[in-house]
């Protein structure tokens, strides 16, 4: 069991002062769980500890972006050495280029990839840049995929916005969305009657490999594949965002393991190593209509930073095909483990995972899109956050967020989870 939250408790009370909600993004808040969010201090391999020095199995992994483990000494010291040659520059570099390498090398039909600041800064570029080549203004998106903090994608965006029940956002002008057009997650009929609805309006479908921003929801079969052919027979461009995905649930990202075929990717996380790097890349001859080659302006200052560079490519050149089969083995003992557990208790629950990435939905039935994710039972979820947090067990503060493995979650971080998990379920009954 953990100790006390003094400190933690402290530094919310002066952060709400300070900053809204005491945090920096809203899903840290706690306010889905209850209670008041932890103040973290350090964290190293699968582990993270809090300021009061209490101690938790990580799942939240830096929401996704941790996939070696928290302070790998390889990226830290690729950090320390390119920091030593100054931390930015705002002119180009050769790091820019290895890191392009290590990614064209990875991902299948990527020709081009351009490096930004952030996944929202990857979306907002890729939506401009696809209404560019197609002189079109729509955008389909679906229920539940969060594609970033962009005005016009934040229509049923799912992940924060749902955990604090909102539609959209506050702030977002109803003529910012009005073209952006709704379809069901794995429903291809939704898709088909939106396209037929707007024929030659229609820029791009974004979507999300594997719903992760909704807990994570597998790809229907033949959903991936609907879509592409559905893009080719409308003149759409298929714009699949694999800013959590991406270098995540196989070495190619979800492109790679589910054989889709996109004309654009938006990218983040992963190929950060931990520090803030969104891309966003495709064909060579859409990536060529940005600036300075095209017409389509995107800048920033500290896009291509030295720093994140140096990260991305100490972290992606770790992760080698014997990395996602040891990842796949510790994700798969720990979702066999959450099934019997929740079997052994009779809790009805639906365990979903792609690669490293998993959620527990209490529902009786499988989750595929958006309004049945809405049915899981979020009250027991919010007991049983707590049951885990005193048993030393850190997940995602919503029930509407995908859990992330690291290479250094072992078995006995897994099983510890497990047994743990038990403990807190019976409990929350």
């Amino acid at each position: 069991m953990t100790k006390s939250l003094t400190r933690s408790t402290e530094i919310y009370d002066q952060a709400c002062r300070l900053m809204p909600g005491g945090v920096n993004s809203p899903v840290r808040a706690f306010r889905s769980v209850g209670g008041s969010p932890l103040y973290f201090e350090r964290a190293k391999g699968s582990l993270i500890w809090d300021v009061d020095g209490n101690e938790y199995i990580d799942y939240v992994a830096s929401w996704g972006a941790i996939i070696l483990g928290h302070a790998d000494q390889k990226v830290n010291e690729a950090i320390q050495s390119a920091a030593s040659r100054g931390t930015s520059f705002g002119a180009p570099h050769a790091g820019e280029v290895r890191l392009a390498e290590e990614v064209l090398a990875r991902v299948p039909g990527l020709e081009k990839v351009r490096f930004v600041n952030s996944g929202t800064e990857a979306t907002m570029a890729a939506m401009r840049l696809a209404r560019a080549a197609t002189g079109r203004n729509k955008i389909v998106k679906f229920a539940g995929n969060y594609h970033g903090a962009v005005d016009s994608l934040l229509a049923k965006a799912g992940s924060g916005v749902a955990t604090f029940g909102l539609p959209d956002s506050a702030g977002v002008p109803a003529e910012a969305t009005a073209d952006t057009l709704i379809a069901r997650y794995n429903d291809l009929e939704s898709v088909r009657a939106l396209l037929e609805a707007n024929k030659e309006l229609v820029a791009a479908v974004f979507v999300e490999p594997v719903a992760g921003n909704m807990g994570c929801i597998p790809p229907a079969p033949g959903f991936l594949d609907g879509l592409r052919r559905l893009c080719d027979t409308t003149g759409v461009l298929l714009v699949v965002d694999e800013v959590m995905t991406g270098f995540r649930v196989c070495r190619g990202g979800a492109i790679e393991r589910f054989s889709v075929r996109p004309d654009l990717v938006c990218m983040g996380k992963v190929i950060g190593g931990g520090l803030p790097v969104g891309a966003y890349g495709g064909r060579a001859d859409l990536m060529d209509l940005v600036a300075p080659v095209g017409p389509v302006y995107q800048a920033g200052t500290l896009s291509g930073n030295p720093l994140a560079m140096a990260a991305g490519c100490a972290a992606l050149q770790q992760l080698t095909s014997d990395s996602y089969e040891r990842l796949e083995a510790s994700a798969s003992r720990l979702h066999t483990g959450l099934e019997e557990a929740c079997r052994m208790t009779g809790t009805a629950a639906s365990v979903q995972r792609v690669g490293s990435m998993l959620s527990v939905y209490f529902t009786d039935h499988k989750v595929e899109n958006f309004d049945n994710a809405q049915n899981t039972d979020k009250e027991l979820f919010g007991r049983l956050f707590h049951g885990l947090l005193k048993r030393g067990v850190y997940l995602p503060p919503s029930a509407l967020e995908a859990w992330f493995l690291t290479l250094s979650h072992h078995k006995v971080e897994i099983d510890r989870t497990v047994e743990a998990f038990a403990d807190a379920l019976k409990e929350a009954q």
